[in-house]
Order: structure tokens, then sequence, then C-alpha cells
């Protein structure tokens, strides 16, 4: 009797070893996409759902902003931990940065966010999302920054990515929490969680009338495949229904 259930056990371990496994996705597809090198404007080619994508970097401000402010640019520079990553491309490497000033102390509040076309861009993420990294310039002020992401059912998170009291170049890490959507089941609407932008608030005992931020290679941890299941392309199969609209209205 024992010894037919130990065959019986082996049987199966050995089928469960070498019979292929459907419908699931793999856990151990992780990699690592440049979002944006910020060496110029519009020179992204984000490649996303087969597609490739480009934008500019804007700027808005809170209410007391300083007239003439913010001021933004391309400028030569580049965190020493990347100069060796740079060697042999042909780009002078560059980064994006920001002057603001404010009229008065408060709850003073700047965005940075992905433009095209003048107007917002939020750039979608690919696969399952574990962590946003980039690199930030700090004039070691004691402001907050914070990253804003679009969920897959279309609400704005903010998350925290800490303190600018520092100075120079930094490495900043932003785990995404799980609880965050980052994919939607529906067929209408958006589909994936996307990179809204970042944003900066002062402190309200801290100076206004001079600051400066720059930011250099954002990036993201993700798992490409977490989304993807067989017959996957069959989600874009134009039924002819319509050309600008794929929902029908429902009688109630």
């Amino acid at each position: 009797m024992k010894r037919g259930l130990k065959v019986f056990i082996g049987l199966v371990s050995f089928c469960a070893i070498c019979l292929p496994v459907f419908g699931q996705p793999s856990s151990k597809s992780i990699e690592t996409v440049i979002m944006d090198s910020f060496d110029s404007a519009g020179a992204q080619e984000y490649l996303y759902d087969g597609e490739t994508y480009s934008w500019d970097w804007a700027v808005n401000s809170s209410r007391f902003v300083a007239e003439g402010y913010p001021k933004t640019g391309y400028y030569e520079g580049i965190p020493n931990s990347l100069k060796q990553l740079n060697k042999g491309k042909d780009i002078e490497p560059k980064v994006f940065g920001v002057k603001t000033a404010f009229n008065r102390k408060g709850d003073n509040w700047f965005e940075v966010y992905p433009s095209n076309d003048d107007k917002p861009y939020d750039v979608p993420f690919i696969g399952n999302v574990s962590q946003i990294d980039f690199w930030v310039w700090g004039a070691n002020y004691n402001y907050y920054l914070e990253v804003l992401l679009r969920d897959a059912t279309g609400r704005v998170h903010v998350l925290p990515a800490g303190n600018l009291a520092f100075n120079g170049w930094k490495n900043v890490v932003v785990n995404i929490p799980g609880w965050l959507q980052q994919h939607s089941h529906l067929r209408s609407g958006p589909e994936t969680m996307s990179f809204v932008g970042f944003r900066v608030r002062t402190d309200a005992e801290e100076y206004v009338d001079d600051f400066v931020i720059f930011f250099d290679q954002i990036k993201y941890t993700t798992n490409p495949l977490s989304f993807i299941f067989d017959g996957y392309e069959l989600k874009e199969v134009d039924f002819g229904d319509s050309e600008n609209d794929d929902t029908v209205e429902v009688e109630k």
C-alpha cells in the first residue's frame, strides 16, 4: 500500500513539473524601462502597444507664483553615477530644469508633467510596475516631492517621494503599493496605470523667492508579461460598429 502511494505521488509530481501550464503569467519576467533620459524634447521614442510616443515637459504652478515664473529648459549635465552609461553616445547628456519663485510663503506648489501638443499627456506604463526610479537635483530647500499616477479607473494618486532638503543629485526610488489598480478588465476607458507627473510643495516656513530643481533619467521596474494572455491580440478586433466609440448605450 505504501509503495503504491509513493508511486502515485511521484507520478503526480512528474506531471506537475513536465506538463505545460496555461493561462499563468510569468512572475520572473522583470525588466527596466527607461521612460525619459531628458536629453532633449520629444526624443523619447517610447514604445507602447506597438506604437512610438514622444513628448515635452511643461510646468504649472499655484496662484502666488511670481511673474515670469516658472522657467524651464534643458541644460547640459548628468549625475556622476550615469556618466559611465553615457560613454560612447553621440548626444550630449542633458537634464530638465525648473526655476520658480513665489510672492509669499505658504502652501505653494508646482507640477512638472509630460506634454504633447501643448496638452497634458499621461504616459502609460507597460506591464505590472513595482517601482519608479529617477534622479533629482535638490537645492537644499525644505520642499517636498510627490509622484502623481493615474490608476486604471482614472483616479489620480499622490505618492510621496521624500524631502528635497539636500544638495546635488539624488537617486529616488518610489515603490508602487499593491492596492493601486494598474490594469482594467474593461474594453473602454484607460487600460493601464499611467504617469501623470511630479509635484513639488513648499514648506510653509521655507523661503520661496529662488528655487531650482533638475530631473534626469526616469525609469521603472515592471513585469511586462503579467497581463499578457493567450489571444491578447483579439482585444483590439474592430467589429465595424463605430469609428470613434466602441461603447453601446444600454437601455434601462
